[in-house]
């Protein structure tokens, strides 16, 4: 008698194995690389993406497009988050590593059907990987950061990509300054600390025309004056800066108070105000131009301000509040009673309220060593502004890469050419099985000048095949695909470079990820159990 089948997993999960997973995994990858070839280059297409409540984004940044996608199969989700670690990461190439990693598993697919094991693969994937990070370090040339003209040419070819890219000059002179204002060097160890994310603060306000937008030496909020009596211009502010109320504080949770007298609830309001009169006292002994506080301040507070002169804005974000801290030298208190003479930013130039529209914006600048800024932004509708603040972002990044690893590789597609002939000429010496993978790779790496190509419309086969030629050559390694007209160029004189930081980041993230999803032969996913 034949034994009934054993169960090992529940009934209601679902399970695929072997071969059709694997085959699976490059699918998803593939078309997860198509969703957004079309967003590679100059001449690169838009997306146009609607979320559930009716939200418009309207990108061609890989990272932004991916977000806003959901998708079903677990590859694929690995997939979208590759693209998150590429921005996180460097911040630029997040179109490029998507369309790579894509390619990679394409390169895998040939293989898997003759049978071949995906740990061998894999073996010839990994030394394909170092030998491009060795081929990569051969081919950067190393540019001087303090040269605004080089600084420029190089943001000017991150940015010729997207949407900004009709406004180049005022992009990059944005970027450099703003980089450059929140750089911090550490003298002990030389290396510099440059935070975009907290100290550049991108303030979108619609209406204007873009070309109004500028970097401040300073910062901006949203914020107006807690009284209408308060100075909306002060010229060489001395600046407060509190994270704690100027308001009685209330009861926890409910809070019973029994009176016996009836002259008691006239002390406590007596309290109230003693509390109130304290502190503002104490902090008037000061004699500051301008108080913010992260908390509430309460009428009796303001009145007390009001007659010394001082002006008060409430309830500030923290963030907010350590940047104007890092652009005008003050120091943020917890408590009134502990502030001292240097806890007063002296800094900045100008205080001034102005107004947009319907809405009041703060503005203190004119500082003299700010180390935190605010980029404003002017534009017609609030998706411009939305994507020309995506497109600066990553002019930032790109300006703190090269600031903090000041290596190039020339762009264009070039850099993938001259690593793809490189290791085309090296798997000739290598023998063994795994040959034919690495060979691959160096084939892979082709699918960037080919969609550059593509994107162009110019004629693909034909062009690369001329500029296969070229790479041939000894010292035509700068040689790639002019991203507007679809022609080959040498891209020193194009000057379009890229920071090696991120062409290093790029590779390592596209061809890491293709080896784990090929390491992957068996999906069980757990299916919800269906009421009846």
């Amino acid at each position: 008698m034949s034994a009934a089948p054993l169960l090992v997993l529940n009934s209601n999960t679902k399970r695929e194995s072997g071969k059709k997973v694997q085959l699976g995994n490059v699918n998803a990858a593939k078309t997860i690389a198509d969703v957004i070839r079309t967003c590679l280059g100059p001449r690169s297409m838009m997306k146009m993406l609607m979320d559930p409540q009716g939200g418009i984004v309207m990108t061609n940044d890989g990272n932004a497009i991916l977000r806003e996608i959901q998708v079903q199969h677990p590859a694929a989700k690995s997939m979208i988050e590759i693209s998150r670690t590429q921005d996180e990461e460097v911040g630029d190439g997040t179109t490029s590593v998507i369309i790579l990693a894509g390619e990679m598993m394409s390169a895998a697919e040939q293989f898997l059907e003759q049978k071949m094991h995906p740990t061998v693969i894999i073996a010839a994937y990994r030394q394909a990987l170092e030998d491009i990070q060795q081929i990569l370090k051969d081919i950067s040339v190393t540019v001087d950061v303090n040269d605004p003209k080089e600084m420029k040419k190089i943001i000017a070819s991150a940015i010729g990509t997207k949407f900004i890219s009709k406004w180049t000059d005022l992009a990059t002179e944005m970027a450099i300054k703003a980089v450059a204002t929140v750089a911090i060097e550490d003298k002990t160890s030389g290396q510099r600390e440059i935070d975009i994310k907290r100290y550049a603060k991108v303030e979108k306000v619609p209406g204007g025309v873009i070309e109004e937008s500028r970097v401040l030496q300073g910062v901006m909020l949203n914020k107006d004056i807690t009284h209408p009596r308060m100075k909306r211009r002060i010229e060489n502010p001395r600046i407060l800066l509190l994270d704690c109320p100027l308001e009685y504080t209330k009861g926890e949770s409910q809070t019973d108070i029994e009176l016996s007298k009836e002259n008691d609830f006239n002390r406590i309001l007596q309290l109230e105000e003693e509390y109130i009169r304290r502190v503002t006292s104490e902090i008037i002994a000061f004699k500051p131009d301008l108080v913010f506080t992260e908390k509430g301040i309460s009428d009796l507070a303001q009145h007390f301000l009001v007659k010394a002169g001082i002006t008060a804005i409430r309830r500030v974000r923290k963030s907010d509040n350590n940047r104007i801290a890092r652009a005008c030298g003050a120091t943020v208190c917890s408590r009134t009673d502990e502030i001292r003479e240097e806890d007063l930013g002296t800094g900045a130039g100008l205080f001034e309220i102005r107004k947009f529209g319907d809405e009041y914006f703060t503005f203190i600048t004119e500082c003299k060593n700010p180390k935190a800024c605010t980029i404003l932004l002017r534009g017609a509708s609030k998706d411009i502004l939305m994507e020309v603040e995506r497109n600066l972002q990553d002019a930032m990044q790109v300006a703190r890469n090269v600031m903090v690893d000041a290596r190039l590789v020339p762009g264009g597609g070039a850099v993938e050419m001259a690593v793809a002939q490189r290791m085309a000429e090296k798997s000739k010496s290598m023998t063994g099985v795994e040959q034919w993978p690495y060979r691959a790779v160096a084939q892979a790496l082709e699918v960037i000048p080919r969609t550059l190509i593509q994107n162009c419309g110019a004629s693909t086969i034909r062009t690369i095949t001329a500029l296969r030629a070229k790479h041939t050559e000894p010292d035509n390694k700068t040689w790639g695909v002019d991203g507007e007209t679809g022609q080959i160029a040498d891209m020193t004189v194009l000057n379009i470079w890229e920071p090696l930081s991120v062409k290093v980041q790029t590779y390592k993230t596209a061809m890491e990820t293709a080896m784990l999803l090929l390491r992957i032969d068996d999906i069980v996913s757990g299916v919800k159990k269906t009421d009846n």
